[in-house]
This record gives structure tokens, sequence and C-alpha cells, in this order.
């Protein structure tokens, strides 16, 4: 009875072996789950980027705003029946930056330039 005891708890351990530590074992689900979770995290970041991207080349094929945004943030460009006026002493605001500074978050910052219509 001992020996048949003594076989059983060897067989278990034998076919517990490859389940918790063998090539398709438990520890290494829990690597792959979690690498797996990282990189839907990564899709879905491109993903976004990826509908942001696809908007914007929407918006630049369907219609003329975009462009002519465009055009006057990036390039400075008006229109021919406007006029450029430009404010001494106060800076370009740049695409993508925000109005104001930490320091003067509480008041608006003056107009950088600006165009008056004719």
């Amino acid at each position: 009875m001992r020996l048949l005891l003594i076989v059983l708890v060897l067989l278990t351990a034998i076919t517990q072996y490859p389940l918790w530590w063998g090539k398709g074992g438990w520890l290494r689900v829990r690597e792959l789950e979690a690498k797996l979770q990282a990189q839907e995290e990564v899709n879905e970041a491109l993903a976004a980027r990826n509908n942001a991207l696809a908007a914007e080349v929407q918006d630049l094929t369907a219609g003329t705003d975009a462009v002519e945004e465009r055009a006057r943030m990036e390039m400075g460009l008006v229109q021919e029946d406007e006029l450029f006026v430009h404010l001494p002493g106060a800076q370009a605001q740049q695409p993508g930056q925000s109005s104001g500074s930490p320091a003067s978050a509480g008041s608006p910052a003056p107009p950088s330039s600006g165009s008056v219509s004719r």
C-alpha cells in the first residue's frame, strides 16, 4: 500500500511539472498575457493617432478651411482683401502652443498679430 502511494505521488508530481514550469506552463502564460496587455495598449495609442491623422487628411481634402488655417498659422499668409497688422513687442504664437504661460494663467495674453478686413 505504501509503495502504491509513493508511485501515485511521483506520477502526480511528474504530470504537474510541465503544467507549472514547462514550455506552455502557467508562468509562461502569465508572462505572455502581460506582453499582450502591453501590446494592446500600444495598439490603442497607435489607432488613436491613425484616426486623428485620417480625420486631418479628410479635413484637408474635403474643405478649404483647414488649408486656409494652415496657410495663415504656419506660413503667415493673408487673403488679397485683408491687411496684416503687426503689433510691436508681441511675440507670435506658434501652432500647437497654449495661449498663456503658467505664470500668466490668470490674465489673458495680448494678441500677437491680426488681420483687418478692408
